[in-house]
């Protein structure tokens, strides 16, 4: 499932992680660690104005594509165990997601 976004018309086209829309969309969740807000959403940041996933590959981001996935999907480091996976498709970010895939 995924959640559409009205943040910005692109580049994040749709979230799949409910918690992670709600962040971006509306400044706050109480789902994720609070603490981490301010690095996600500088994160989601650059994703919105990135043009490709390779604009994701920044010092501290740790960014790599996930092996195994079609179509591709690329994860920035956050924070401990946390990511942001994303897939891009025709210029845009989609089915972004919060989540631990180790």
């Amino acid at each position: 499932m995924s959640v559409d976004c009205l943040h910005s018309p692109v580049p994040i086209r749709s979230f799949k992680s409910k918690p992670l829309a709600d962040l971006w969309s509306k400044g706050s969740t109480g789902r994720i660690d609070k603490r981490m807000h301010a690095r996600i959403l500088r994160r989601l940041d650059r994703l919105d104005v990135a043009a490709s996933a390779e604009e994701m590959n920044l010092p501290g981001f740790d960014f790599h594509a996930l092996r195994g996935f079609d179509p591709v999907r690329f994860t920035i480091h956050v924070n401990g165990p946390w990511c942001i996976t994303f897939e891009f498709e025709d210029g845009d970010a989609c089915r972004v997601d919060f989540e631990q895939y180790h």
